[in-house]
């Protein structure tokens, strides 16, 4: 295996001497893994999986090397880095404690830890299988918290209820079309009549149509990002009261959760399939049995509930291993 690129990120003080991330180039899966490396030391190692194919391959650097510092922790997730993972792992005489953030393909991983969403009941049986929320990200209040007096003086100096809508694409379980579009304007719109600051942000997975549909939306109580300069989404999620995310998001909503504002989900155009049955279970889940967020019917308001922070949780059920094992 190779290595695109090798990063050390954060600061601070360790409490696992060595981690490595080992993980797909992307960000979705690279964020998980660094948002549990984070917990358990704040600069871990970045190994990032090529994709390269062809004689190219064969000219790239290995994606480790034995003379390294031996890893006391592997965390992967994504398909592609568990061959690698498990290759590292007995490397170093099958001592590093070797975590994956979703049901892996191969057998090897000492701990696993598989969203509620992607539960089936055999991984009941399995005490190194752990369910939990959505998934683990990097944003904490903390991080926010830095960010909150400028995000605030920017986008609501008169003091005005700021709410973050974040929107996605089509997925294979919803569909961004006309009739989508049309929900999500209805929306902001709806919102900015009630008062609200609004400030609107696509993803990476977001087409153009969609941002055409938004930009038209644009008014002085209402920012939508044009994808120009840099990405106000942190920004935004700590200027918010309140946030409002298309459900074609498992992410956002993770994130959005970790402040303890209210979160509320947007419909969008259904796609029927097994997909589709996922995501509903998912977003049924957070509304009906955790109690997290509220599906929007029009009105945003206050609610209370406990901030999720599965990320810190991991990295808690991690140390334990970690514990048990020396």
């Amino acid at each position: 295996m190779s290595v695109e690129h090798e990063a050390r990120t954060g600061e601070g003080t360790p409490d696992v001497d060595c981690i490595w991330a080992v993980t797909e180039s992307k960000a979705g899966t690279l964020t998980q893994c660094l948002g549990v490396a984070k917990e358990l030391n704040p600069v871990p190692l970045v190994k990032t999986i090529s994709r390269t194919r062809g004689i190219r391959k064969w000219f790239e650097p290995p994606l480790f090397r034995r003379k390294e510092q031996e890893p006391a922790v592997l965390v992967s997730c994504g398909f592609r880095s568990e061959p690698p993972v498990l290759d590292i792992k007995a490397a170093y005489g099958g001592r590093p404690l070797a975590v994956h953030l979703q049901k892996p393909r191969i057998e090897g991983y000492d701990l696993v830890f598989v969203s509620r969403h992607d539960w089936v009941p055999e991984m009941d049986a399995r005490p190194n299988y752990h369910p939990m929320v959505g998934v683990p990200h990097q944003i904490t209040p903390a991080r926010l918290n830095v960010l909150r007096d400028d995000a605030r003086t920017r986008f609501a100096g008169d003091g005005r209820r700021v709410v973050a809508v974040f929107v996605g694409g089509s997925n294979g379980a919803y569909l961004y079309d006309d009739k989508t579009h049309e929900r999500i304007s209805e929306a902001v719109k709806h919102l900015e009549s009630e008062s609200w600051r609004v400030l609107v942000s696509v993803s990476r997975r977001s087409d153009e149509e969609t941002l055409r549909a938004l930009l038209t939306l644009r008014s002085p109580n209402i920012d939508v990002w044009n994808r120009s300069g840099e990405n106000p989404y942190l920004h935004y999620m700590a200027a918010a009261d309140g946030f409002l995310i298309a459900k074609d998001s498992i992410t956002m909503p993770c994130e959005a959760l970790a402040t303890g504002k209210p979160v509320y989900s947007l419909d969008l155009t259904q796609l029927p399939g097994p997909r589709l049955e996922k995501f509903e279970f998912y977003h049924r889940d957070l509304a009906e049995n955790l109690g997290l967020t509220k599906p929007f019917g029009g009105k945003m308001e206050p609610y209370d509930y406990q901030p999720l922070n599965e990320t810190r949780r991991i990295g808690s059920v991690i140390r334990s291993a970690l514990k048990t094992s020396s």
